[in-house]
């Protein structure tokens, strides 16, 4: 079956439509075929304008991230000590005042001295977490004690450590300063 095109156009209910209608109607479809690519490119062209200034103030803003971070790192570690090193002080202030009464102060007195400051650093080390390593007696232990000589004991046993030279410390666990230490020989 073959159907023939009609010579006049039909409208939507199969009427024929006057020709001067139907031109419009093909220029009015043109325009707007015409028109809908520009409106797209210019809606296209708006988004990647609207993405480029947000990654524009997305990377300012992780720059300005970065420069803080990097301050406040430097800051960290420029006034780490602070407050230690004021802890600190008041037990210099204390050896001050210990050598300015030396003078004619007796033994005992200057002995009492010397164990109150002792004790005040002490206290200091204390509160920032910094430990006393003191091994008299204890087996050694090369992650915490530096062995300096070995000698023959009949009070400890072999391996043990005889005399600590030198105590160590460490700082929130982590070893600081190893003990100097003289171990019994086997």
């Amino acid at each position: 079956m073959n159907a023939e095109r009609p010579e006049k156009p039909l409208d939507d209910v199969g009427e024929e439509v006057p020709a001067d209608e139907a031109a419009q109607d093909d220029v009015t479809d043109d325009a707007a075929a015409a028109a809908e690519p520009e409106d797209e490119l210019a809606a296209a062209t708006a988004k990647a304008e609207e993405n480029w200034n947000r990654y524009l103030r997305t990377a300012a803003e992780l720059e300005n991230v970065r420069k803080r971070a990097a301050r406040d790192v430097e800051s960290a570690h420029k006034f780490a000590l602070e407050r230690f090193g004021k802890e600190l002080l008041a037990v210099r202030d204390t050896l001050e005042i210990g050598l300015a009464a030396a003078e004619g102060a007796s033994v005992e007195s200057l002995i009492e001295g010397k164990n109150a400051t002792l004790k005040l650093l002490t206290s200091t080390f204390n509160r920032f977490g910094i430990e006393e390593v003191d091994p008299a007696g204890e087996p050694f232990d090369p992650e915490l004690h530096a062995a300096i000589s070995m000698q023959p004991s009949d009070d400890v046993e072999p391996g043990s450590v005889v005399t600590v030279v030198q105590k160590g410390y460490t700082l929130n666990g982590r070893l600081l300063r190893p003990a100097m230490v003289i171990v019994a020989a086997d």
